[in-house]
């Protein structure tokens, strides 16, 4: 079901009728993304893809990362590449408080997912993007990722799991920036937002809908200038 529908974002930094490619279109942000974009009047298409979807796409599978890319070439270029695919917690997994309560089994699951896919995919999706003129490959982080940002410490897995994630989105973003000298390429943090990956836990911060949270990211992604950078949902910059 599409959610409700507030102010659409202008999403005047794309050129008119650009093509979208959502990553993670059936869970919560990749979901509204996908709504906000296909009745967005300058967006001309938008692919949702998923375990689920055709052609179907597993982090967890590059196989299958690369047969959906070379099945979506067909249709390139794509001027909106965005992957909003994560894990915090649930299938055996849980956010540790002390390093007693490490395993290497849960670090490993949490890297395969919040890192190692999401590089896969900017490796077979980044060739989808135009050579020249402005495109955007964006990627759903964390700031609990940011080392600068790091005074609470906890988390282990997570946090270095997205820290891992914001390095290989840093290195990528100065090789595609060699062949595509007008790409965009971002960590995005999109607050603390109502899903699934936020469930069962009490923030005394804002927490956002997921329609909201879509709406704030589209306007940074729309907006933002310069490559490799590490942008929050206003707007600002997080320290690597």
């Amino acid at each position: 079901m599409i959610p409700s529908m507030i102010t659409l974002p202008g999403l005047d930094g794309f050129t008119n009728g650009f093509r979208a490619i959502v990553i993670g279109a059936t869970g919560g942000i990749g979901a509204a993304l996908t709504a906000r974009l296909s009745q967005s009047p300058e967006c001309g298409s938008v692919t949702g893809l998923s375990r689920s979807s055709h052609p179907a796409i597993d982090l967890l599978d590059e196989a299958k990362i690369a047969d959906a890319a070379a099945e979506l070439a067909a249709s390139a270029p794509y001027h909106l590449i965005v992957t909003a695919v994560g894990i915090l917690h649930g299938d055996g997994l849980a956010p540790e408080k002390a390093l007693k309560a490490l395993d290497p089994g849960v670090m490993a699951r949490s890297f395969a997912i919040n890192a190692i896919g999401p590089a896969l995919v900017i490796k077979h999706f980044a060739p989808l993007l135009p050579k020249h003129g402005r495109c955007v490959l964006a990627t759903l982080s964390a700031r609990v990722g940011s080392i600068g940002d790091n005074r609470l410490g906890g988390w282990h897995s997570y946090r270095a799991s997205k820290a891992a994630l914001n390095q290989f989105i840093k290195t990528s973003s100065v090789e595609i920036a060699r062949n595509r000298p007008d790409a965009c390429v971002l960590a995005l943090h999109p607050g603390t937002v109502a899903t699934g990956l936020s469930s069962g836990f009490n923030p005394t911060h804002e927490v956002f809908t997921p329609d909201d949270a879509a709406r704030r990211l589209l306007a940074v992604m729309s907006s933002a200038h310069g490559t490799g950078r590490f942008l929050a949902y206003d707007g600002s910059e997080i320290p690597w």
